[in-house]
């Protein structure tokens, strides 16, 4: 039988293998010779202390045992013929629910706005060199949605939703690197991520699914509160009793076409910002105690979080060793969003600095009922395109003088390949939002000492942290509470947000469509 052993070790003692064979020998009781395997199970890096500890749970199995694989198999059914269900999106949603859709075997039908990864990257491309934004291809749709030139990570506090691990797996048999199954924050990187996206799409075709690209959803067919199907702005029409709406939380027009066809909405609190980016060995020296990160230790981020009269300020979607991306889905906005290679690499890390906003919040807004939270941002990401000339270079600022409320004379080399411009984000940024990140800010750089740097540059606008609407779905059925065989999932449902979630959101609904047929 297997025994599960925990050491804490030293960087230098986790990154030899034979020394970490002996201390997990000697803990089990075992020889080393004795060994068969070791699988770990979770690995983490401890910082808090000076002595930096490197935490391993390890499963030891003896010459004897019978291991399990790590990984169980994808076995999906040949769907051709069958039942179709019409799935909207192409993000981590709609994926994983078409992968589970084929293992049940029902053929799901993806209708995807944007183009396949390889043609997309041409488009996003084209954002940095002419600033030149495809309202259909771009860093938020397309093949695999946001999350595919955005950065990769996986770690999710949903614990209770579903089975987090087989998201994982799934992503393993697709291309990923295994370690994904046991680091305490696994990351994918935006250079790995392509190829990933474009294996499911593989398995989703040789098993008799349909996956077309450049289907932007112009209407949903509801007769009777029943939904009959769809129809593409090629008018096309795509009938099916079941529907799943996974577009993500940036598809506004589905927002607008959900309350023009009756489709139930709600408001949700949802966070907007900025985006903080310093150099990468700063935060190192400020995470490691001042040490040098070497090549044992991963670049090191940072989670922070703080209440500030009654709403949260808090970092988001942190990347170590990355980059600022432009994130805008529409020519005449300016969104920034972060991103960190596999390796992360860069010499720069950035993290979203955003504040929580509740409904009750936005004031005048309130007079476009529950898109409110929806023309909140699309105005000041319009007010961001304006301050950066028109373009998609970003507004941007030092922090010392964002917080000091002085228009930076000079910035300092910066990740964002469009360019940045000197603007007064102290300014324009709504007090409500602006006042809180200041003493956000304030207390962040009181437990990082060194955080409050005039290294430090802050662009402007992060907004597109979650949706601030929901579409109101049954608890147990997944099914939205008006329109029956209509199944909202995934982050523009909002009732998840990042990858995993979303994938495991995906799934559970698939196999709640099945349960209906």
């Amino acid at each position: 039988m297997s025994r599960i052993v925990r050491l804490n070790i030293s960087p230098e003692t986790a990154a030899d293998q034979s020394l970490v064979r002996k201390l997990a020998a000697s803990v089990a009781g075992i020889s080393p010779s004795g060994i068969s395997q070791l699988r770990i199970i979770r690995r983490s890096v401890d910082a808090r202390k000076r002595n930096i500890i490197v935490n391993l749970e390890i499963e030891v199995f003896a010459s004897d045992d019978q291991p399990a694989p790590a990984i169980q198999p994808y076995v999906p059914q040949d769907v051709t013929g069958k039942l179709e269900v019409i799935v909207v999106g192409a993000g981590p949603a709609g994926l994983f629910a078409a992968l589970r859709l084929i293992e049940l075997g029902i053929r799901p039908v993806i209708l995807e706005r944007g183009k396949d990864v390889s043609s997309r990257k041409k488009d996003i491309a084209l954002i940095s060199r002419e600033h030149r934004v495809d309202s259909d291809s771009n860093y938020c749709f397309g093949e695999g949605g946001a999350g595919t030139f955005s950065d990769g990570k996986l770690y999710t506090r949903s614990k209770k939703r579903g089975d987090n691990r087989r998201v994982l797996e799934l992503l393993c048999i697709h291309g990923a690197n295994e370690n994904i199954l046991y680091e305490a924050h696994p990351h994918l990187g935006t250079d790995k991520l392509p190829g990933i996206i474009s294996g499911i799409r593989m398995t989703i075709t040789e098993s008799g699914g349909v996956f077309l690209f450049g289907r932007r959803v112009s209407d949903i067919i509801v007769e009777g509160n029943k939904v009959k199907g769809v129809v593409t702005s090629g008018n096309e029409k795509f009938l099916s009793p079941f529907v799943m709406l996974a577009t993500g939380h940036s598809s506004r027009d589905i927002y607008s076409l959900c309350t023009h066809r009756g489709i139930k909405l709600e408001p949700k609190s949802f966070a907007m910002g900025v985006r903080v980016e310093h150099p990468q060995a700063l935060i190192d020296r400020i995470q490691y105690h001042g040490k040098e990160r070497g090549k044992l230790l991963p670049a090191a981020s940072y989670s922070l979080v703080k209440q500030i009269d009654g709403r949260g300020v808090y970092s988001f979607c942190m990347c170590p060793g990355g980059f600022i991306v432009p994130a805008a889905t529409s020519p005449e906005e300016v969104v920034v969003n972060g991103m960190s290679p596999s390796t992360r690499n860069s010499p720069y890390a950035n993290s979203g600095i955003v504040v929580e906003i509740r409904p009750e919040d936005l004031g005048d807004y309130a007079r476009f009922d529950v898109l409110a939270g929806l023309e909140f941002q699309k105005k000041f990401e319009r007010f961001a395109w304006e301050q950066a000339g028109r373009t998609q270079s970003a507004p941007a600022q030092r922090l010392t003088d964002f917080l000091t409320g002085k228009t930076s004379a000079t910035l300092p080399a910066v990740s964002y390949f469009p360019g940045v411009i000197s603007s007064p984000l102290h300014e324009w940024i709504p007090p409500s939002i602006g006042n809180r990140l200041k003493a956000g800010f304030g207390f962040f750089g009181s437990v990082m000492r060194g955080f409050l740097t005039e290294d430090a540059v802050v662009t402007g606008v992060e907004s597109r942290t979650s949706s601030p609407v929901r579409i109101p779905r049954d608890p147990l059925t997944l099914e939205h509470t008006v329109v029956s065989g209509l199944y909202p999932c995934g982050e523009g449902s909002g009732y998840s947000g990042g990858i995993v979630s979303s994938a495991v959101d995906g799934m559970n609904s698939a196999e709640a469509v099945a349960s209906k047929t």
